[in-house]
């Protein structure tokens, strides 16, 4: 049985006129800024719980960094105000170059699961009831149309959709509350029970950036979910793939793999969205340590002088994954020559989220975090 989050904010005022949040349509950019910080304060926002993003509770400072990041999301959601979803049974992108079989559809599906996200993220910030219903709309759609195939790699962007039932819950009607609740806890649960029932020590792709991946979408669910069987699992779960991803001076099983730097960051992006889904549980897994004494907070120490360019690296040359050899052949982006530091951005600036340290390195490889992040947690860690 799905939870029902009680309700622990008042709105006021009248949410749902759209005049309200139209004011670009009179007035200047800056008119539509003004607008936006306002529209952020606690009081104007919904109902829900908040076990990932800092919305609405957000201190004056933190409203004022979100106000134009709110601006380009409600840009980019209200030109799809009215569109339909479009779910899929089955995502799948894992091991497939561009035009392979569902790879195409696969990655328009997705902007589904990010565009709900965006929209849940908008109507906290607005309390603008258009964003919720859309919301309601597509995590409906996808809640009833999608079978897990339980591919980490095929499914990791349903956090998003984690995270657009984690903005929105209690305020969803209860059919679609408990609809996706449960949707979202078969996907946890089929993950812990698959990962389970393998043999220990973990191996291949339940030891490289798979088992991240498996980890980010268990502990977002527990956590979303107020499940403690679920959170125990994920605690348990992420410190082992810590023992068994990340060696004692910070380098990565994927790095051993993979010898591409590529695959460091998108081993450790997953890791850091558990955490962010831990902390707001006062939860520190930035440290937390594996037997071997290792942590996420070392393997991303182990990246920073990558990331400010200290340190390069050649991409795949030794990799024991025939896959990348086939996408260096067929001149896909990024499988061949220098890493691009820029590489690592979106998980820098999710890194500073844990700890203010990391900030100044993902400033330098993106002033400004994705327009989501900066609306979901406006400022970095201390």
């Amino acid at each position: 049985m799905v939870r029902q989050v009680p309700t622990t904010t008042r709105r006021v005022g009248k949410p749902g006129e759209p005049a309200r949040w139209e004011s670009s349509k009179r007035g200047s950019i800056w008119l539509w800024f003004l607008a936006c910080v306002a529209a952020a304060a606690p009081a104007g926002a919904a109902r829900a719980a908040m076990n990932f993003c800092a919305a609405p509770a957000l201190q004056t400072s933190e409203r004022a960094n979100a106000a134009p990041a709110v601006a380009t999301l409600m840009k980019r959601v209200a030109t799809r105000l009215n569109d339909a979803p479009k779910p899929l049974a089955r995502l799948h992108t894992e091991g497939t170059l561009p035009h392979e079989g569902i790879s195409d559809e696969s990655v328009e599906a997705e902007q589904d699961l990010d565009l709900m996200r965006d929209a849940a993220l908008v109507w906290r910030a607005t309390g603008d009831e258009r964003y919720l219903r859309l919301v309601d709309r597509f995590l409906s759609a996808w809640a009833t149309t999608y079978r897990p195939s339980y591919d980490p790699i095929d499914e990791t962007h349903f956090g998003a959709m984690i995270l657009a039932y984690d903005l929105t819950a209690s305020a969803l009607p209860v059919k679609t509350r408990n609809t996706t609740g449960a949707f979202i806890a078969a996907l946890a649960n089929g993950y812990v029970a698959r990962i389970d029932a393998q043999p220990r020590p973990l191996s291949d792709t339940y030891r490289n950036n798979w088992e991240s991946h498996r980890v980010k979408l268990v502990a977002m669910a527990a956590f979303t979910l107020d499940d403690r069987k679920l959170i125990n699992a994920a605690q348990r779960l992420f410190v082992e793939q810590i023992t068994n991803n990340v060696s004692s001076d910070g380098t990565t099983f994927d790095f051993t793999e993979r010898d591409a730097l590529h695959y460091v960051a998108y081993d450790l992006e997953p890791l850091v969205y558990a955490a962010l889904a831990a902390r707001r549980h006062s939860r520190n897994w930035l440290v937390e340590r594996g037997k071997n004494g290792a942590s996420l907070a070392l393997a991303l120490n182990w990246l920073v002088p990558y990331a400010l360019g200290e340190k390069t690296h050649e991409e795949f040359v030794g990799s024991r994954v025939p896959f990348d050899a086939k996408r260096r052949e067929a001149g896909v982006p990024g499988f061949s020559g220098q890493w691009d530091p820029k590489d690592a951005a979106e998980l820098f600036h999710l890194a500073a989220r844990l700890s203010g340290r990391y900030a100044p390195v993902a400033q330098r490889l993106q002033p400004q975090p994705p327009a989501w992040l900066a609306v979901c947690l406006p400022l970095a860690a201390r």
